[in-house]
């Protein structure tokens, strides 16, 4: 059974924000409210053939024999203190 939840003290910007992304999608207060916790709180479904599908997608995007398997390995250890 859903749960009753009252917020409080929150900020003006916040609020207008929030108002104004409602009536974008047109959606209800409450219901805009409620898309943002899930996009936040809920982890999002990316099965592993999606995510190598993407990251594909993105090496096609690079310039060709701009990044290396051994440049990429060498940047990761740069980042690593």
């Amino acid at each position: 059974m859903p749960t009753t939840l009252t917020l409080k003290n929150i900020p003006d910007f916040i609020y207008e924000r929030l108002k104004l992304s409602a009536q974008a999608h047109r959606r209800s207060m409450n219901s805009e409210a409620i898309v943002c916790l899930e996009a936040v709180l809920l982890p999002a479904r990316v099965t592993p053939a999606d995510r190598l599908a993407r990251a594909r997608e993105l090496r096609a995007t690079l310039p060709e024999g701009k990044f290396q398997e051994r440049d990429i390995d060498e940047l990761k250890r740069e980042g690593r203190p």
